[in-house]
């Protein structure tokens, strides 16, 4: 379980800007990690907004997911692995009642899990 909390602010010329709180101490920079396709995104920023323990997040859309179909772009708490958030992109045709993003996203998950059973199993050899 993770103490961090994320909250989208707005998602605007290919940057996705949320809010994390509950940072435990103030100046303790937490721990996130960014992911497409399971791949680390790269050029997040991670800024002290002027609320104690609170930052502020700005994830660049990757390139790569700016294209037809479902991408999902994953936000875990680096310390604990839990995830904190996520965005969708749909691109191309779409169905009225679409459910690609739904499995898109059971599927990140899935892999989140398999690496996180995959880690306690070897810890506990």
């Amino acid at each position: 379980m993770s103490d961090l909390t994320l909250t989208k602010i707005s998602m605007r010329n290919r940057r996705w800007e949320g809010r994390l709180t509950g940072a435990k101490a103030s100046g303790a920079r937490p721990d996130v990690r960014v992911t497409y396709l399971d791949r680390p995104v790269d050029g997040i920023e991670l800024r002290e907004s002027e609320a104690p323990g609170s930052w502020d997040l700005i994830v660049p859309v990757p390139e790569e997911a700016v294209a037809d179909g479902v991408h999902t772009v994953l936000i875990r708490d680096g310390a604990t692995d839990v995830k904190l958030g996520d965005f969708t992109l749909i691109a191309g045709e779409i169905a009225t009642d679409d459910l690609r993003a739904e499995v898109e996203l059971l599927r990140a998950e899935l892999d989140m899990l398999k690496r996180a059973f995959r880690r306690h199993c070897l810890e506990t050899m």
